[in-house]
């Protein structure tokens, strides 16, 4: 027997709860179905994993009733420093800074760790209305004129008007309706961790550009801060081989030393990095969001907020045509998510793209380049405030959940 919902979300991690949620409260009766039962999924111990929300992010979570939920394990992120330079050898002067105050609407954004922030999203929706969840995994996808039935690898089917994959970069969704990708390796690694320190951040996000790949370091509450370091793969793969001590000791020279000693905190991860886009974000009765659309390079910290942006997007669409009564599954309405949301994404991972190739280099040209480059931005205050804009989310075509 096959239960009926209007929109089947494959995918329970982040994008695919806050769509259910925008979702449910237009209206919409929604399941969400994912292989890793919700217990564990809740109960995700601290492992270094946060994120940056951009302040547009930080407004759909909370339109949504999530944020309530997490702000007080949230650190807003006041400043932005933007440096060249190698390791051992401090920045250059060349420096970019942004800082909040330069805008209107608070904090550029805040880090949250990922254990509270996916833990928020199952409660809300535990207790929201006209949302069904489902433990399982999905074997088949089958399309007609009026909607789409899921097989489950239990051997139950659920239905519904329309799919969305939130399946991240190897969407079973995406490539079940025939979608191909197109993108590339960097030859990078990113290793991922937390650090405690001495000194305080004060809500300093810090982004240290290196031959090999840029170094993040980003603010958490408290005197600890979650790091990006992006290496080449090979040795990449020698650091994430050394044990704890072993693995601070090449750290610290790129660290530094303006945050005191430095301590690991929690585990340590590896994401092999490069980019991947769906060469189409719909199909029949069929959208995609997320990772499972697009997946670029971390050193804009723009892959939440971009699959945020989404999930602001698509429910907005869904919500105007159902309101309009038009079948919101029908491929012209669908077409009005994917060319509202194909463009920036296309922008936001060319820009990603080409800033990580003119960066993680150590061509003296192209050194002298970027660091006059960055002193001449930081220099004109107009521009620099629009860059601020930009990564508060603040610029572009805005879905409603997300402005002010």
């Amino acid at each position: 027997m096959s239960e009926m919902s209007d929109i089947l979300i494959v995918g329970g991690g982040l994008n695919g709860p806050a769509l259910a949620l925008a979702l449910a409260q237009g209206g919409r009766s929604v399941t969400v179905i994912d292989a890793l039962p919700e217990t564990v999924r809740k109960d995700a111990a601290f492992d270094g994993r946060g994120y940056a929300l951009a302040l547009a992010s930080v407004r759909l979570l909370r339109r949504i009733g999530v944020w309530a939920r997490v702000e007080d394990h949230a650190q807003p992120m006041l400043e932005i420093k933007v440096s060249d330079g190698r390791a051992g050898e401090g920045p250059s002067p060349f420096f970019l800074h942004f800082d909040h105050a330069e805008i209107e609407e608070g904090p550029m954004g805040h880090m949250i760790e990922d254990r509270y922030l996916r833990r928020a999203l199952l409660d809300a929706m535990d207790e929201a209305e006209g949302i069904t969840q489902v433990t399982d995994s999905v074997s088949a996808q089958e399309v007609n004129e009026a909607g789409v039935t899921l097989t489950l690898a239990s051997g139950k089917t659920v239905s519904g008007r329309m799919v969305v994959g939130c399946d991240g970069r190897a969407s079973g969704t995406a490539s079940r309706a025939g979608i191909r990708r197109t993108g590339w390796g960097y030859g990078q690694t990113a290793l991922v961790a937390a650090v405690a320190h001495e000194r305080p951040h004060h809500g300093i996000a810090h982004q240290f550009f290196m031959p090999p790949g840029p170094l993040a370091i980003l603010p958490l509450p408290g005197n600890v801060s979650s790091i990006v370091w992006s290496e080449s793969e090979a040795t990449a793969a020698s650091f994430a081989a050394l044990s704890d001590e072993d693995f601070m000791e090449v750290l610290r020279p790129r660290f530094g030393d303006f945050l005191g000693e430095i301590s690991l905190k929690g585990k340590r991860f590896t994401y092999p990095l490069g980019l991947t886009i769906a060469n189409s974000f719909v199909a029949e009765r069929l959208a995609l969001v997320g990772d499972a659309a697009h997946g670029m390079h971390p050193i804009a910290g723009q892959g939440l907020n971009a699959g945020l942006r989404d999930v602001g997007a698509l429910a907005q669409v869904v919500g105007e045509a159902a309101r309009r009564g038009e079948d919101f599954a029908a491929p012209d309405v669908l077409a009005r998510y994917q060319q509202w949301r194909r463009f920036d994404t296309a922008t936001l991972a060319a820009v990603t793209d080409a800033t990580n190739r003119l960066f993680s280099n150590d061509n003296p040209l192209l050194r002298l380049g970027r660091d006059l480059g960055m002193g001449v931005l930081g220099a004109m205050p107009g521009l620099r405030r629009g860059f601020i804009r930009e990564a508060a989310g603040l610029t572009g075509d805005l879905p409603e959940l997300m402005k002010g």
